[in-house]
């Protein structure tokens, strides 16, 4: 069957995004470590001219190298890119994956526990089952509910940007025009860039929609964009209420808070609680095709059932670690993580990857 112009184009940018947010700004903490630390316009500036830029350029090159290489799983294009050293990406995506499911599942059942008076248990449960059956259900399954998830998240995010446009016009303006510019901008937009960009194997399996180089470099210059643009209307947001929302924990429900909508902020977490379904889905997804890619050099399939039994026992592993504390001290490395990941592979897959790329000889258009 063959691919729609969505499924070349747009779909991976879809997918991308919908790993990253679970980690990379759901409850808008992140934004403000990486970004509004260095004033709003700072901010922007790190955000648009250096994340979203590596973002894209990563993206491009890397499913053009997949398509090249025809590498649907990290661990093939790895092996293609790096040779042996394949391995020490996959041990720093797995102490990011550690990370990220220990996170994922506590936030969780928090959001059961403290916005819908639900045991805290069953909201990890649930989450399980759901990221269980959509890894279960295959590629095709993952595709169609995160791009759908994407288009409701894009709505919740373009109606908050709205809304305090609105209420706090005269503070967003102030901010923007009176802020100033930390010296941290650049290099803070390159380690949020580098870090979220490991998430990228969640997307590989996308990459079999891409026949031609134009397919694959135009997908992956519109994933960086994609993927910011929720990133941009939240960071504008709170801008209003800058520099106060620095020391804020959770800057969504002090921003949600200001606008004095319970409604909307039992909205807002239902669809947060969905995200981090889809950064769980897509992690441990990108697990089972680097396992499945195992199977079929042996040609053998890889069965159905271990596909969620790998969910399931990641996604408890991660929970575990949650509630033993032990998260705090792999997260205490987490910075370097990114400057691993930038060593790993961004910086290689921007170098020796277009050189690999031109050596291949392929020219289709």
């Amino acid at each position: 069957m063959r691919s729609t112009w969505f499924q070349k184009y747009l779909l991976p940018g879809f997918v991308f995004q919908s790993v990253v947010i679970g980690g990379g700004y759901g409850t808008g903490r992140e934004l403000v470590e990486f970004f509004l630390t260095n004033g709003p316009v700072g901010g922007l500036l790190g955000m648009m001219l250096v994340s979203t830029v590596i973002w894209s350029a990563v993206c491009a090159v890397t499913f053009e190298f997949a398509r090249v290489f025809r590498s649907n799983d990290y661990r093939t294009l790895f092996t293609h890119l790096l040779g042996r050293g394949w391995v020490m990406f996959e041990i720093c995506y797995f102490l990011l994956l550690l990370i990220i499911l220990g996170v994922i599942a506590a936030t969780a059942g928090t959001i059961l526990e403290e916005t819908f008076a639900l045991n805290y248990t069953l909201g990890v449960i649930i989450m399980m089952a759901a990221i269980g059956f959509l890894v279960f259900r295959g590629s095709r399954t993952i595709e169609r509910v995160l791009a759908t998830w994407s288009f409701i998240l894009y709505g919740v995010f373009f109606t908050l940007f709205i809304w305090c446009l609105i209420r706090f016009n005269s503070e967003i303006g102030m901010a923007l025009t009176s802020g100033g510019i930390g010296r941290g901008w650049f290099v803070d937009g390159v380690r949020y860039a580098a870090y979220n960009l490991a998430v990228i194997p969640a997307v590989f399996f996308c990459v079999r929609h891409m026949e031609t180089r134009r397919e694959a470099v135009t997908a992956g210059l519109l994933s960086g964009l994609i993927g910011i643009i929720p990133a941009l209307l939240f960071f504008l947001a709170m801008s209003g209420f800058y520099p106060g929302i620095v020391d804020q924990p959770v800057p969504a429900t002090f921003m949600i808070g200001a606008l004095g909508s319970h409604g909307f902020l039992l909205v807002y977490q239902f669809v947060l609680y969905g995200t981090l379904i889809e950064t769980g889905t897509g992690m441990i997804h990108a697990i089972n095709e680097r396992i499945a890619g195992v199977y079929a050099e042996r040609q053998r399939a890889m069965p159905v059932s271990l596909r969620p039994a790998i969910a399931v026992a990641l996604l408890l592993f991660g929970a575990i670690l949650a509630r033993f504390g032990l998260i705090d001290l792999i997260a205490r490395g987490y910075g370097t993580l990114s400057w691993l990941f930038l060593l790993i592979f961004v910086i290689p897959i921007l170098t020796r990857g277009i050189w690999l790329i031109r050596a291949r000889g392929y020219t289709t258009t």
